[in-house]
């Protein structure tokens, strides 16, 4: 996807600040002006740091990398799940389950724990179970695809978290500083934008301004994706050609050197005849 028009964001209402009074001093570079006590984006400079983010992100896609996608605020958990979903990332939309990086061998068994759970239903042992057993392990299932089902097919720590508000989601922000996984982010102007590797100056309370920047960074990565898919499919067909090329080659080798000792032989019969 283009990168969206000046236009298109102001539409958006990606301009939008926080009051004055709420800024945090390290966002001055990416603040246009003041009005009506309120800060307006430079939205132009938005547009540059979403261009950089796209393609960073499309990279990471193209390698076959995950990215989490996480925003437990209101009006960005219906976006994150479907826009993740729609290229197949993992996203958290509900609480963020502390230590989900920093300890990610416990998340993992809680989310084997569902697996499980889903074993026992399918091969008949559920069913033996009394009343009250049946209801502990159906309400446990359920808070557990509720907190984590999006992450069930995370296998191994992300290559990049991808952030709606960065204040709200501090937690997270901080658990993949910590492990050194990149950090994007949508970054208001109450929040510290050298908390994520890459900061997307622009409104991250709007549900418009976020669906607009989502859109083109998910776009960018599918774009990735298909990249990734057409290689495959290249590499497939070129490793397919070079094969029957190389064996035409050892045949080639084999025969040439069944020529070479044609002649030896001859000679060696003639010997032996004389």
């Amino acid at each position: 996807m283009a990168n969206p028009t000046f236009e298109q964001l102001l539409e958006a209402g990606c301009h939008f600040g926080h009051l004055k009074r709420k800024w945090n001093p390290a966002m001055a570079p990416y603040i246009f002006m003041e009005r009506n006590g309120i800060h307006i984006i430079d939205l132009y400079k938005t547009s540059a740091k979403l261009a950089e983010a796209a393609a960073a992100l499309k990279n990471i896609a193209k390698a076959g990398k995950k990215v989490l996608f996480v925003a437990t605020k209101k009006q960005a958990k219906q976006v994150i799940a479907d826009k993740a979903t729609s290229i197949n990332m993992p996203y958290v939309i509900e609480r963020w389950p502390g230590g989900m990086l920093t300890n990610f061998p416990t998340i993992r068994k809680a989310v084997k724990k569902m697996a499980t759970i889903d074993k026992m239903t399918k091969d008949g042992t559920f069913d033996n179970l009394s009343k009250r057993e049946k209801l502990q392990i159906s309400r446990q299932r359920a808070k557990l695809e509720k907190n984590l089902g999006s992450i069930a097919d995370l296998n191994r720590l992300p290559s990049a978290l991808f952030v709606v508000d960065v204040m709200k989601e501090h937690i997270a922000v901080a658990e993949a500083n910590r492990l050194g996984i990149p950090v994007f982010g949508i970054v208001d102007t109450n929040s510290d934008p050298s908390a994520v590797d890459f900061a997307i100056p622009a409104n991250d309370d709007a549900s418009k301004s976020i669906e607009l920047i989502l859109a083109t960074v998910c776009e960018a990565m599918a774009e990735g994706l298909e990249e990734r898919k057409v290689e495959k499919v290249d590499s497939k067909d070129a490793e397919e050609v070079a094969a029957p090329k190389a064996k035409r080659t050892r045949v080639g080798r084999r025969k040439a050197a069944e020529a070479e000792e044609a002649p030896a032989a001859e000679e060696a019969t003639e010997e032996v005849a004389e």
